[in-house]
């Protein structure tokens, strides 16, 4: 074997050195190095728990916490040498501590393996992802409440099919957006129970024969239990995948928010105006102004949900407990935090500036005979069966497509023609604003619902 390094970790064990490549393609250093925090912050704490067992002295536990201080320093001002040969976060700091303290450094992995330790500071850094992923949540579902607000009246096409259906209010359609949100935000929470649990002190796979307080150790870092099998502890990533799962759905949210917003802001539909600030134009048509944003967070789905598929197949064939292969779950982890906090910042920063173009969307809901099914109720409610009141009403739309006539323009007289159970009384729910005002049940589209399911959602929130 040529191009070899002899600094290789537990190097007594090996008769022969690693072949340079292969230190290179098997080194996590280069991505696992922002989980450096969390890794001094776990272990602060395992060697806080050593110092309460007895296992550490006072002494060599002030140490190493004074070492990984000036440590955690040295990363956030960039004076932090990460080297390749110590493959990963871990023997980096490892090795810098064993530099600045000595020996006492090199008892700090006493009670615990690489194994238990990145399993720990996944979940650290999983569990601070999801806090920053809430908050930004939070935000767009606030921006979307108020956007619903300024437009509980506003009345637009309702679709089906991409088809106008019923008439509904902007601000009834923004609701619904919230509600996928307010599921999102739901699972998020759920999610992490399951991430908020220690592995730490599971050591390799077995446990450790020191008499260690794991409880202690969870108790400093602010989980809710320590694991409950050594086995599983390093090998789970259930909660990864759960949490990937769950940015997917996120994701797919707001791709449908995109895709409507996309459609929107055409110059076939022309709902909305979208802000500026979230647009661009074309290189050689000066008159274009493209969705990029919403565009960009569409195709940005995809890349979570394959992210999501990866690690599925990654965990699909492994044997109990840890393999190298679980280096492979960082990459696409850390890739859908990011990916997905991004997209959601942009949301939120973009949804306020968001402006209705109202008569454009209260024209379209008058072209497509949006109050058809308010005229099959109306029948219904004067005693007619509602297949028979179908019929009818497939009579009117008829005429009115033959006419250019929304249902509305039609006169009593020729309605009459169709049934005469019909009476002036009709045309209150033959207008858009009869059509959505009727549905004012819970859930309903009418603009005192909206109004008061926004004024549930702000006390909830």
């Amino acid at each position: 074997m040529t191009n070899v390094n002899s600094d290789k970790l537990s190097s007594a064990r090996f008769a022969e050195a690693t072949d340079a490549f292969v230190e290179v393609f098997t080194a996590s250093v280069d991505f696992d190095q922002r989980m450096a925090a969390q890794d001094i912050q776990g272990s602060i704490a395992h060697a806080t728990m050593l110092a309460y067992c007895g296992i550490l002295t006072d002494a060599e536990r002030d140490d190493i916490i004074r070492g990984l201080t000036q440590i955690a320093g040295e990363i956030e001002r960039g004076e932090f040498v990460w080297s390749i040969k110590q493959e990963d976060v871990h023997m980096n700091i490892e090795a810098r501590l064993t530099d600045l303290i000595g020996i006492a450094g090199k008892k700090l992995h006493t009670g615990r393996s690489r194994n238990d330790q990145v399993a720990t500071d996944i979940r650290l850094y999983l569990r601070h992802e999801v806090q920053q992923i809430s908050a930004q949540l939070t935000r767009l579902q606030h921006a979307i409440l108020d956007l619903a607000e300024q437009n509980a009246d506003t009345i637009m096409s309702g679709f089906t099919h991409l088809q106008v259906a019923q008439p509904i209010t902007f601000g009834h359609h923004l609701m619904a957006w919230f509600e996928m949100l307010c599921r999102d935000a739901e699972r998020l929470q759920d999610c992490l129970k399951r991430i908020n649990v220690m592995p730490l002190g599971a050591a390799a796979l077995a446990g450790t024969s020191y008499p260690i307080d794991r409880y202690k150790t969870a108790e400093l870092l602010g989980f809710s239990r320590p694991s409950a099998n050594s086995l599983d502890s390093v090998s789970d990533r259930d909660f990864a995948i759960e949490f990937t799962a769950v940015a997917s759905l996120i994701m797919i949210h707001l791709s449908r928010f995109s895709e409507e917003l996309i459609l929107w802001s055409s110059a076939q539909f022309d709902f909305i105006d979208m802000p500026d600030a979230f647009c661009t134009g074309s290189s050689i048509m000066p008159q274009k102004k493209n969705p990029d944003v919403p565009e960009l967070v569409r195709g940005k789905s995809g890349r979570v949900t394959g992210h999501l598929m990866s690690l599925l197949m990654l965990m699909k064939s492994q044997p109990l407990a840890y393999n190298k292969d679980n280096q492979e779950d960082k990459e696409p982890l850390f890739d859908t935090a990011d990916t997905l906090i991004n997209c959601l910042r942009a949301y939120a920063d973009m949804i306020p500036h968001i402006k209705a173009k109202k008569d454009n969307m209260y024209n379209s809901a008058k072209r497509g005979f949006a109050t058809a099914t308010d005229l099959a109720d109306y029948l219904v409610r004067k005693g007619m069966a509602f297949r028979d009141a179908h019929e009818v009403v497939g009579l009117a739309v008829r005429l009115g497509i033959e006419t250019g006539r929304d249902l509305s323009e039609i006169s009593l007289a020729e309605l009459q023609n169709f049934s005469a159970l019909i009476n002036e009384d009709v045309f209150s729910y033959l207008t858009l604003e009869g059509s959505v005002a009727a549905r004012k049940h819970i859930g309903g589209t009418a603009p005192e619902t909206v109004k008061a399911a926004i004024a549930t959602a702000r006390a909830a929130m």
